[in-house]
């Protein structure tokens, strides 16, 4: 990802352009309030009568009842979703950039508004619904707002770690009972080894974090080429006991379907957001806002929380079986991760994980 924005920086920032009267329009669709912002939008979006959204959520159990349930909504305005992973949703955005071609208006995933941003590709937008949301949840400088919430942390064989031995705290990973019995993915752009070393040194504070950093190397912890899911998996087929900064939901859905795997949250959560951008030089502004207002507002979440992600809004209600992993709903606290924090931390948590956890 780091190789991505910076290549990006270079290589965009000089050729990405607007021109004037698209900004102008942009920046005042950004100041109107109220019944007139809706009457303006619906007007314009009629005669645009189409907006696109790259998006990283599976297209069957999100992207289509999204795009249903949209122009249901709006049916003057056809909306095409194509669904990829962050890298590849960067690199399309980032070559329509290039080209000064925009098909795109929306990107929405984990991980797509700094390199976009750095590239400057992306054009601040306001949203009134955005109230809702807690502060975390929204770009001070307007470039981003979340659409969906993930929570990290540890993934368990239910056969191998007894229920009187499950570790409960951060600090209970180090018991040497666990040394060569716990893995995390060594380089997935979210829930990876990197990500959690940033945790910890912003939770703990760079001089703890280190100290902890250094036990916990001793560990010998395997480094799993391959995503958080591959580890969840590893760990339900009995080759390690714990899985480390998994998505805390991948167990749970895994035990629903007889898996011997259970999650357990730790205080403080970690928590990270799948934001949404505004494409600079969108072709379809008006129909952009409209799309953008719907995925955040209660409808478009519900929606988005029945596909099994989590909304962003901690307003809705959560399924039982999944409400122990979100920290509003079970008395923890969270320690979110915006996507500027992870990159300006990568560096040095990259260099930590070279220097204490390169062993397996």
């Amino acid at each position: 990802m780091r190789n991505i924005i910076l290549a990006a920086t270079l290589s965009i920032s000089a050729l990405v352009g607007l021109s004037n009267a698209q900004a102008v329009e942009v920046k005042d669709l950004n100041q109107l309030q109220g019944a007139e912002r809706e009457r303006i939008l619906v007007e314009g979006a009629r005669k645009e009568g189409k907006v696109v959204m790259y998006s990283a959520m599976i297209e069957n159990q999100a992207l289509r009842p999204l795009k249903e349930a949209f122009q249901k909504k709006y049916p003057f305005i056809e909306a095409e979703f194509w669904r990829a992973d962050t890298r590849d949703l960067i690199n399309k955005a980032l070559a329509e950039a290039r080209a000064r071609n925009m098909v795109v208006d929306v990107v929405e995933g984990g991980g797509v508004s700094e390199a976009l941003l750095r590239a400057n590709a992306l054009e601040p937008f306001k949203l009134p619904g955005s109230a809702r949301l807690p502060a975390a949840m929204i770009d001070p400088k307007g470039f981003w707002v979340a659409t969906r919430v993930s929570y990290f942390g540890m993934g368990y064989n239910t056969k191998l770690v007894p229920e009187n031995e499950v570790p409960k705290t951060y600090q209970d990973l180090l018991d040497p009972k666990w040394k060569g019995r716990m893995a995390w993915t060594a380089e997935a752009e979210t829930g990876s080894a990197t990500m959690f070393i940033s945790f910890i040194r912003g939770y703990m504070g760079e001089a703890k974090a280190e100290d902890y950093l250094r036990e916990l190397g001793k560990q010998d912890i395997a480094n799993i080429t391959a995503s958080p899911r591959e580890v969840v998996n590893k760990v339900m087929a009995g080759e390690y006991a714990i899985a480390l900064n998994v998505f805390l939901h991948h167990p749970i859905i895994s035990a629903k379907q007889g898996a011997q795997v259970s999650s357990q949250p730790m205080d403080p959560i970690l928590g990270n957001a799948s934001v949404m951008v505004l494409a600079k030089g969108a072709p379809h502004p008006h129909a952009a806002l409209l799309l953008m207002d719907y995925l955040i507002s209660p409808e478009g979440q519900a929606v988005i929380q029945k596909a099994d992600y989590f909304p962003a809004d901690p307003t809705l209600e959560i399924e039982p079986s999944v409400a122990r992993i979100v920290p509003s709903k079970n008395g923890m606290n969270m320690y979110f991760l915006s996507e500027e924090e992870l990159f300006k931390s990568r560096a040095k948590s990259i260099d930590l994980q070279k220097k204490y956890f390169r062993r397996r």
